[in-house]
């Protein structure tokens, strides 16, 4: 059962959310009795919250032929993908999935993930999450050696590096390492080998990668929540800087030689104010705790007598809620979310364009009627749905329509897989705050500041770039986010 589209409307871009690349997950079953499929299945499921334009799982029977995969990819959501019999079909006790929002290369299957590699040494699986700034360059090195591009991922980018390093290498774990030599950008890489599960993380650490346990079989997911959706115990994070493979031969090592290490780490902020779900912890920072920590900072720094607190489905719920801790005002549900949206529906005609909104959210009349709101939501990108969602809530009778952002304002674009666009689409771009008040129609508007940035995530070194415009390593020279932005 595969999805069909009948009509695009991207749900996102009604709600006006910031985006994020994808999910990587990749389990090793040393005991080789598991099909590992439908665990892979179970944690793309807890990930889907990190793309929802495709999704992908490549599978490897370690006791049969050796470099045999099998592999199955689709457009859509994980659960519109596969079924029963696909899973069935995916027959292996190691395998790698992933689930895929596109900030950098266009929306289609065969930018879908995992990418499945052919090369002289055997084969590779490979899933990726995060953006490379130096992709244009590696293209035109790769390009002039004869490489034939299937995609316009820079995954595939990441791959040929490997491929080409491994012809030269004694093992898959030196090839990533030279590869992480050359390339630069964020990345959280989960690699199949026809023995060996590897995960590799970019020396800023800017996206998350951790390690899990279940038994016989070993586990790599980008975030703690995927773990516990199949059983498995959290054991650690993989470090920034750090390739981790692992074999029945030797468990699990370590590396870090391939580059020196820095005390410079740069963890996306934007990974506990909005992509990670609030269940997950993230380099040893609760995702809920940050959030509660976002609200109750809002309501210090930026104080208002209301009635009620209510937070913009469902990444501003728990920093309403924080929010309500610490200001005393009731915290209350002000929106039904249809849970069965997914990112791609019929669109409305022109005319009734506004009502798309509603079908993703709907105010709860008899719970904002009458009162004075305080509406916590985790950004403004364009400001172009935040207008509506508070008329929504003045059309059902709130008195007050008070917003608090649990972010700073966007001001810069991202390069590091959060799609960020650029800076004249941002409404915080040479706006002050009344005048993107007056624009949504709040009574008031207020942001976090960003000294409180780093205390949300107890000192952890951060990337705020989006907000700063200071980025831990130069930005490209070079559009790298092409067919997203076109």
């Amino acid at each position: 059962m595969h999805k069909r589209t009948y009509g695009i409307f991207d749900a996102g871009e009604i709600l006006d959310e910031p985006r994020e690349e994808c999910g990587v997950f990749g389990m090793y079953d040393f005991s080789g009795e598991e099909n590992v499929a439908p665990s892979i299945y179970y944690g793309l499921l807890a990930l889907q919250h990190r793309g929802q334009e495709s999704c992908g799982i490549a599978v490897s029977d370690t006791n049969g032929p050796k470099g045999k995969v099998l592999s199955r990819k689709g457009m859509g959501l994980v659960n519109e993908t596969f079924d029963e019999d696909d899973l069935d079909s995916l027959c292996g006790n190691i395998g790698v999935g992933h689930v895929r929002y596109s900030t950098a290369g266009a929306s289609t299957i065969e930018n879908a993930q995992p990418l499945v590699l052919h090369y002289i040494k055997g084969t590779l699986a490979m899933a990726h999450n995060g953006n490379l700034v130096n992709s244009p360059e590696l293209k035109r090195d790769l390009s002039r050696n004869g490489a034939i591009f299937q995609t316009t991922i820079d995954s595939e980018l990441i791959a040929y590096e490997i491929a080409r390093a491994r012809t030269a290498t004694r093992s898959v774990e030196e090839a990533v390492s030279l590869a992480m030599g050359k390339i630069q950008g964020a990345y959280s890489l989960v690699i199949m080998s026809p023995r060996k599960l590897i995960g590799a993380r970019d020396p800023f650490g800017f996206r998350p990668l951790c390690i899990g346990r279940r038994g016989s079989a070993w586990v790599l997911a980008s975030e703690s929540c995927a773990l516990d959706t199949i059983g498995a115990e959290f054991v650690r994070d993989v470090e920034p800087g750090e390739i981790v493979s692992i074999s029945p031969r030797y468990g699990i090592r370590s590396d870090r030689s391939h580059c020196q290490r820095s005390s410079k780490t740069a963890r996306c902020i934007f990974e506990y104010i909005y992509f990670g779900r609030a269940d997950s912890e993230i380099d040893k920072i609760s995702v809920y705790k940050s959030r509660i920590q976002a609200g109750r900072f809002l309501a210090q720094d930026s104080p208002v007598d209301a009635d009620l607190v209510i937070g913009v489905p469902e990444s501003g719920n728990v920093a309403a809620l924080g929010f309500s801790m610490e200001s005393g005002i009731p915290f209350g549900q002000g929106f039904v979310k249809n849970g069965y949206v997914g990112r791609t529906f019929i669109k409305p005609s022109q005319h009734s364009r506004e009502s798309a909104v509603q079908v993703k959210l709907n105010p709860l009349r008899h719970a904002v009627e009458g009162k004075r709101v305080v509406m916590i939501d985790d950004s403004i990108v364009r400001g172009t749905t935040s207008d509506r969602i508070v008329r929504m809530l003045r059309d059902a009778g709130a008195t007050e329509v008070h917003m608090r952002v649990s972010s700073p304002p966007f001001l810069y674009p991202c390069y590091f897989g959060t799609d960020i666009p650029e800076r004249e689409q941002l409404i915080a771009y040479r706006r002050s705050s009344e005048e993107v008040c007056r624009l949504i129609g709040a009574d008031s508007l207020a942001y976090l500041g960003m000294d409180r940035l780093p205390q949300i995530v107890d000192g952890l070194p951060i990337c705020s770039g989006c907000f700063s415009g200071k980025y831990p390593i130069e930005p490209p020279t070079e559009d790298i986010r092409g067919e997203y932005e076109r």
